[in-house]
């Protein structure tokens, strides 16, 4: 499995992954995702909200008493050069655990279902999580068709140009009500477990943590006439805000990062009129990640003020902190034999989002690097085998009884 879907979407150049949402990358994606499902036997279906479907002891999710189902499985799609980890290890191994249970025998007892949630890293429409998202009812339609990619293309035309009905999208609670457990396995996004020694952990929590847009708007130029003196630069009020970021993170002892910046007229020769640019932040806590975030606007709004800039900033998405639901929690605790360790994260989820709908549980495999979102990420395959097994597990006992 591994090695049929590791060309897809990567870049020659980069070694990267590019598996955007609604693309041909994302196409081929679920074509192979299909593959998996009827070769197992499993009914394949596609939601309204386009995440993928195969099921075991159900034709569809209509055929699953309320609360019966047990799901399990992760995301594709990736953010721009990403590793080859980070939501496709969660897929991989889903399929992996149920050729497992088969080899063992096991009598299901529940209906089972793999799934693939669609655009879950937001690398395109600037959103993440928009399958989960609809899915349980925290984008509203509206919302969902503002979205748009940096080329200006809508998601409803991005989701029809890849054979979708973007007006089905939305809320999906009949279908949520069908299941009883969803536990989602990931690469580590971090070093725990490698500092810990372990192969395997299980998710307590999800920090809060958000995206907002800093527009810096300054006037445009000529850079080798105009006196430093004269100049209304952004890119000044801009860099001092990163800067700034970076202290008020490291105060609080949270995260801060402005990864992404859009220039205009973004000319080598001209003072800048707008630099726009993304910060994410993410904290233990609720009232520690707005003390970050109210520190950093106010010294961009202090900076701004100086270089005689206009700054306006807003808040893009949101997720509160997310703990996972004690009592699934402490029963894959218990399956795996009560010595595994439990760690938070600072990474957002499907299963957070679904947490507020569902109960919803995490695995994570170790990373020996601690590297995500980065062609450098990577697990040992002794360590994906042990993830594996460890799922398997979890699935025996909550679907096997």
């Amino acid at each position: 499995m591994w090695r049929d879907l590791a060309p897809i979407g990567r870049d020659a150049d980069t070694r990267g992954y590019r598996r955007y949402a609604w693309t041909e990358a994302d196409r081929d994606c679920r074509a192979w995702f299909q593959a998996q499902a009827e070769s197992r036997g499993l009914t394949y279906e596609v939601d309204r909200n386009g995440n993928q479907w195969a099921w075991l002891g159900a034709a569809t999710y209509k055929d699953v008493a309320a609360g019966d189902a047990v799901v399990t499985g992760s995301h594709l799609d990736s953010v721009p050069d990403g590793g080859a980890f980070d939501g496709p290890l969660g897929v991989v191994s889903s399929f992996a655990a149920l050729d497992e249970l088969r080899r063992r025998g096991a009598e299901f007892t529940r209906p089972l279902a793999i799934t693939n949630f669609g655009d879950e890293e937001g690398a395109r429409f600037g959103l993440a999580c928009v399958g989960s998202r609809l899915a349980a009812g925290q984008l509203t339609l509206e919302a969902a068709h503002r979205l748009r990619d940096a080329d200006g293309i809508t998601l409803p035309q991005a989701m029809e140009a890849a054979g979708y009905d973007p007006d089905a999208i939305g809320p999906d609670p009949e279908r949520l009500a069908r299941i009883g457990a969803f536990v989602e396995l990931h690469v580590e996004q971090g070093r725990a477990l490698d500092l810990s020694g372990d192969r395997v952990g299980i998710a307590s929590a999800i920090w809060p943590h958000g995206r907002w847009r800093f527009d810096f708007r300054g006037e445009a130029n000529h850079a080798g006439t105009t006196r430093l003196v004269d100049r209304r630069d952004p890119m000044l009020t801009y860099a001092e805000t990163v800067l700034a970021a970076r202290r008020e993170a490291e105060l609080a002892g949270a995260v801060a990062t402005f990864g992404k910046i859009a220039v205009e007229p973004n000319a080598v020769n001209a003072i800048p009129s707008l630099v726009r640019g993304w910060l994410d932040s993410r904290a233990p806590d609720q009232a520690t990640l707005d003390t970050v975030t109210a520190g950093i606007e106010r010294a961009a709004r202090e900076y701004a003020d100086r270089h005689g800039v206009d700054l306006s900033v807003v808040r893009e998405s949101f997720t509160p902190v997310i703990e996972f639901e004690h009592a699934l929690r402490d029963e894959l605790n218990k399956i795996l034999g009560g010595a595994v360790p439990v760690l938070g994260t600072g990474a957002g989820h499907d299963a957070g989002i679904l947490s507020g709908s569902i109960p919803t549980a995490m695995l994570f495999v170790r990373n020996p690097t601690g590297v995500s979102h980065s062609p450098a990420e990577f697990a040992a395959e002794d360590d994906c085998v042990a993830g594996v097994l460890a799922l398997a597990d979890v699935l025996e006992g909550l679907a096997c009884r």
